[in-house]
């Protein structure tokens, strides 16, 4: 199959039916000129650099979560301004980011303050072996506890056991490559992306059999991550000339939990958007519906555990609502300006050449390290479903043909494992990092983290490419 032998029936990245193909809107897009498509994307380029360039510039003016969200301002205020003015149908695709946004907020906060008001009592020694077990279950639990909740639960812990360790940063690195991402791949609760595409009729058990690639790409993770460690801690015994590994052992300590009843909350956070999404697709919700009552629900939630638990683990754990609050601002500034890109490459998708499950996986994946993953997701499925001549809103059926599903594999893989090459590629890589500059680590900027993601992902990215999508 070539690019010409294409027809692609994009729908719209929001989970609503797409317009008709003579829809205003959909001519606006598909006749934008190359000079009007540069300018409205600049405000999205111009973010992307404000996060990765001010940090280093003036970090202590980009601390303030007050000055991001001068940043988010002033580049998200034109761009919605040109959307309602000039765009057809711009009120709609404006309406429903902010639905998208506010839900997406929302999810992050209330399993942020639920895994709050868990505390586990006790220290784990932090050798090689405990903290590569702690990332392993880590991996396991992003599949069903989704990759927000299993960061916001073990990032502490994991940071407690550590607390005597005095090179950790690998530690918090890995751990967003793990837990934070790469863990979610094998169910639709692991990851927005496959959740939207379950929305869309991908059947629940279908993640489960893309276990070859999350057992390589985490399996490998985790062997590097345990050198690693392994080369820190013989390091620091060195350097300090001190039996460092007995000092950890010593200091190990029973673990108990307290707030045990938050579990109860965060089942019932992840239930709400499994049960929501079972009754809109039998009821014939629209996917803003669904998200509105999943949104309500979730709040109530996190109101309940908030007043349920005691003062005491919130201390215990350090909480403050300075990441999720960073989050919000940055992220606000990201959802609106990235309005205009997702539009222009829905769009002008069929035009990118992209027909093979090699480049289904880069361009899905490199793109989800910079826009957020679930549209992006549902933007290429719909490109894969023009290819496969299916309906983009019923994604089951790429899933009934051996071509179909190979190139879902590819736009799930990339989706999510390459939400771990930026910092802004899964939210609670943002989250994560908050939590550990609080514990005073100081975590690299946005530019030295892709450091680390270019050395030991991308090289993981290309294995994976020869071994599954070639």
């Amino acid at each position: 199959m070539n690019s010409t032998e294409v027809g692609v029936n994009v729908s719209n990245v929001w989970g609503l039916p797409a317009p008709p193909a003579s829809g205003a809107a959909d001519l606006y897009w598909e006749n934008l000129s190359l000079p009007v498509s540069i300018t409205v994307s600049m405000p999205f380029v111009l973010m992307l650099g404000a996060i990765a360039v001010l940090p280093l510039a003036f970090p202590h003016w980009w601390e303030s979560n007050r000055n991001k969200a001068w940043i988010s301002l002033a580049l998200g205020l034109p761009t919605l301004a040109y959307l309602l003015s000039f765009v057809p149908e711009g009120l709609a695709l404006v309406f429903h980011t902010a639905v998208d946004y506010v839900a997406f907020v929302t999810l992050l906060t209330a399993l942020y303050v639920i895994s709050g008001g868990i505390y586990i009592r006790g220290t784990l020694a932090g050798t090689p072996l405990t903290n590569t077990a702690l990332l392993g279950i880590g991996a396991v639990a992003a599949s069903f506890i989704g990759t927000t909740g299993a960061s916001m639960i073990l990032i502490r812990p994991l940071l407690r056991a550590n607390h005597r360790r005095r090179h950790k940063l690998h530690t918090v690195i890995f751990f967003i490559f793990i837990v934070s991402n790469c863990g979610g791949l094998l169910t639709p609760l692991g990851d927005p992306p496959l959740f939207l595409g379950f929305l869309r009729g991908v059947p629940f058990y279908w993640t489960f059999r893309l276990w070859a690639e999350w057992v390589l790409v985490n399996g490998l993770l985790l062997a590097l991550y345990n050198f690693l460690d392994q080369y820190w801690l013989n390091r620091e015994e060195t350097e300090n000339r001190r039996a460092l590994l007995e000092e950890i052992t010593r200091a190990e300590r029973p673990i108990s939990i307290e707030g045990r009843h938050n579990f109860v909350y965060l089942m019932g956070v992840m239930g709400t958007i499994l049960l929501v999404g079972y009754m809109g697709r039998v009821a014939g919700w629209s996917d803003v519906w669904q998200k509105i009552v999943q949104t309500i629900v979730m709040a109530t939630l996190a109101v309940l555990a908030w007043w349920t638990t005691p003062r005491r683990i919130y201390e215990q754990n350090h909480f403050t609502f300075h990441p999720p609050i960073e989050v919000a601002v940055v992220f606000g500034g990201i959802f609106a300006t990235m309005i205009p890109v997702l539009q222009i490459l829905a769009h002008w998708g069929d035009r990118l050449g992209v027909v093979y499950p090699w480049q289904f996986f880069w361009m899905t994946g490199v793109l989800s390290s910079f826009l957020d993953n679930a549209p992006t997701y549902l933007t290429f499925a719909s490109l894969a479903s023009g290819l496969m001549h299916t309906d983009p809103m019923n994604l089951a059926e790429l899933t009934r043909t051996a071509d179909g599903e190979f190139l879902l594999r590819a736009i799930s893989c990339g989706a999510v494992f390459m939400g771990a090459n930026t910092y802004i590629g899964n939210a609670p890589n943002f989250m994560v990092r908050s939590i550990a500059e609080e514990q005073r680590i100081r975590m690299p900027s946005f530019l030295g983290y892709m450091r680390w993601s270019i050395l030991f992902l991308f090289p993981l990215w290309v294995l994976v490419t020869l071994v599954f999508f070639r």
